[in-house]
């Protein structure tokens, strides 16, 4: 009896089952119970044999593109081992290309689905909790969201048994949060502020604790939060405290105003055992004492002109524990025992500042940080001054004209120097005037900055008059000397070589700075033109500097507004005055740097073979005079006096306004 074929509409594919429970294997996924092949026999309870395996196997190859028919008839039956089918099977020629590029591809997306499974298990995120409780890990940083009728349990499970004290700290950019011990806030017992931390000492066998945070404000407020551990070892931050509230502080408490940020702290104590008193913070001075540790001060700058939420809280995890302090913030300062826990900074408005401390124990060679502060010297929730409009319509005013005319100066200065004498006379009178005005009256800024444009002009005109009365070339050109070397001084005390502690007293900084202004134009004194081309260049293009500045902030402004800072506060000589240097600063400074090599190069050449200067003006205008006296054949002999040339004048001036009579006559003729 011939064999019968098999219809290809009754032909099922058994390894397209096996194929897709290999596929969520892959994934993860829980497999339904799988259903046996049709037509199979098998005993109960027992396990598909290896042939029945290899002969699913193959099916899987062979059936790919293989229609799906009536349930219970397939393409081949199994029968156990040693089993024929009763159907001929086709022969097996291996998958197609296409069939191969495909399967390539499913098993790509299994390992990247795979891969970013494995990614977000690992990241930690966290919103508000509805049940009211966080929990929390050690060195996991936490994101959450805090509202006002709604605070939150904190807590921490299988702490472990060689840590001795926990610092739970909490951030967020401007709104104060609060962290407590118990529900009910107490002084001593809680820290509220946009920098927050507590200090857990953990009894013997304490293996959980527990803390409370909340807010005061209306608005939600978005936070970070993390819980570092350290051993009997490690000094514990702000453990002799005897200034603040709480009795163990790790705090940085900031302050700022115009001119200074200033940050203080609590001294710290050494470590010790759990169940063991702490050692006593006063009772000697010896190396067995915590007058051993030293404080390190380091400082941290956000990127410039960004004021978000996303960025302050990314960077704030860089501050936060020692090793990633050290690689990524600036040491300012190392302080001992001895000294005040008090740093001063130059307030930088509108620019974030992340500060934190460091204690070292020098003994066991072992540290911790305290809860670091931040600040933009600014107030987000201000309506006018704020920190996203710092910049004042006055000043942009100000300076977009100052910058006008010191363009101009930059590549026409030495031609025509008159102009160039009232440019170096406005910023002579106007920086003495305007400290003056500051220092001695109460009055608001933009009026300053008006009065001080006047006083500028005054100083302007007045040093033009001398020139042009009296001649006298070297005072001129001693003023327009201390203008370049006043910036080339402000340069010099901008570098790291302003921070030097010597020069926190104000006699040895203010003698510095003039000998330094002083020795520009003695060193010139030879050669005037070169010097006069120098101011022109360097001075005409950093009034440009300071244009910018007042649209678009930079570090580059802080050249001169230091040394107008340390002019006007007596306190602002402890300031370290350090500022960022990035991207910003980079394009400005080359921009500078062309404008004034372009205006320098421009001047030399186009001066080369003219005279060094005008001759004096007054001596022109008097032989002028002389000259045209004894020379009556001079037609500027024969003008009209004074008088009646302004009454010609006046007498055309209103002619203008008179009506034009008509000509002619305009009556009929009479015959």
């Amino acid at each position: 009896m011939p064999q019968r074929r098999p219809r290809p509409e009754t032909r099922r594919c058994d390894a397209a089952r096996a194929r897709e429970e290999a596929r969520e294997r892959a994934l993860g996924v829980r497999c339904r119970k799988r259903k046996p092949l049709a037509g199979a026999r098998s005993s109960a309870g027992r396990a598909p044999a290896a042939a029945e395996l290899a002969g699913a196997r193959r099916l899987h190859l062979a059936g790919d593109g293989a229609r799906c028919g009536r349930p219970g008839i397939a393409w081949a039956r199994l029968r156990g081992p040693g089993a024929h089918a009763r159907t001929s099977p086709q022969p097996w020629r291996g998958p197609s290309p296409a069939q191969a590029a495909m399967g390539f591809l499913q098993l790509l997306v299994v390992a990247v689905l795979a891969s970013e499974h494995r990614v977000a298990g690992a990241t930690e995120v966290f919103g508000n909790s509805s049940e009211g409780l966080i929990e929390f890990s050690v060195g996991k940083f936490r994101y959450f969201e805090l509202n006002r009728p709604f605070p939150e349990e904190a807590i921490l499970h299988d702490i472990s048994s060689n840590v001795t004290f926990l610092i739970f700290q909490i951030h967020s950019q401007y709104q104060n949060t609060t962290v407590s011990f118990s529900p009910t806030l107490l002084s001593n017992a809680s820290e509220t502020g946009t920098a927050s931390g507590l200090v857990f000492i953990l009894r013997p066998e304490q293996s959980t604790c527990t803390w409370y945070l909340g807010t005061s404000g209306i608005q939600p407020v978005q936070n970070m939060a993390i819980l570092l551990s350290y051993t009997e070892r490690d000094p514990v931050p702000g453990g002799c405290n005897l200034e603040f509230d709480l009795d163990i502080d790790p705090n940085i408490y900031l302050e700022y105003n115009f001119f200074e940020t200033t940050i203080k702290f609590a001294p710290a104590n050494l470590g010790y055992a759990r169940g063991v008193d702490p050692p006593p913070c006063d009772a000697g001075t010896d190396q067995d004492s915590r007058w051993r540790l030293q404080y390190d001060v380091y400082q941290y700058f956000l990127p410039e002109n960004d004021l978000t939420e996303e960025m302050l809280l990314k960077h704030l995890q860089r501050m936060v524990s020692v090793p990633q302090v050290k690689a990524n913030a600036l040491k300012v300062i190392t302080l001992t025992a001895n000294d005040k826990t008090s740093v001063s900074f130059s307030s930088l408005p509108g620019q974030g500042v992340i500060y934190n401390v460091i204690v070292w124990d020098p003994f066991l060679n072992t540290s911790a940080a305290y809860v670091p502060a931040h600040t933009y010297a600014c107030s987000f929730e201000a309506g006018e001054g704020s920190c996203a409009s710092l910049g004042r319509v006055s000043s942009k005013v100000f300076f977009t004209l100052f910058a006008l005319l010191g363009f101009f100066i930059c590549f026409f200065g030495h031609r025509f120097w008159k102009t160039e004498l009232f440019f170096i006379g406005f910023i002579i009178m106007g920086f003495f005037f305007y400290i003056l005005i500051t220092r001695l009256t109460p009055i608001k800024y933009d009026v300053n900055l008006i009065l001080t444009a006047v006083a500028g002009s005054v100083g302007g005109m007045f040093l033009v008059a001398v020139w042009w009365r009296f001649g006298i070339l070297s005072i001129c050109m001693l003023c327009v000397g201390l203008v370049l070397g006043f910036l080339i001084s402000s340069v010099t005390f901008f570098t790291p070589l302003g921070n030097l502690k010597i020069f926190h007293d104000d006699g040895v900084f203010w003698v510095t700075f003039s000998c330094i202004a002083i020795l520009i134009p003695v060193v010139f004194m030879g050669c005037l033109r070169i010097l006069n081309i120098l101011t022109c260049g360097v001075i005409g293009s950093y009034s440009v500097v300071l244009a910018i500045d007042s649209y678009w902030s930079t570090s580059l402004s802080y050249i001169t507004l230091n040394v107008l800072k340390r002019a006007l506060n007596k306190d602002f000589r402890r300031a370290f005055t350090n500022v960022p240097f990035q991207t910003n600063d980079f394009i400005i400074l080359a921009v500078w740097g062309m404008l004034a090599v372009s205006g320098i190069t421009l001047q030399i050449r186009r001066e080369r073979g003219r005279p060094f200067f005008p001759p004096h003006p007054y001596k022109l205008w008097k032989q002028e005079r002389e000259r045209r006296v004894t020379n009556i054949l001079d037609p500027s002999y024969h003008i009209p006096p004074l008088r009646e040339r302004l009454y010609g004048r006046l007498t055309q001036i209103k002619g203008l306004f008179q009506k034009e009579q008509p000509a002619g006559e305009r009556t009929p003729l009479l015959l």
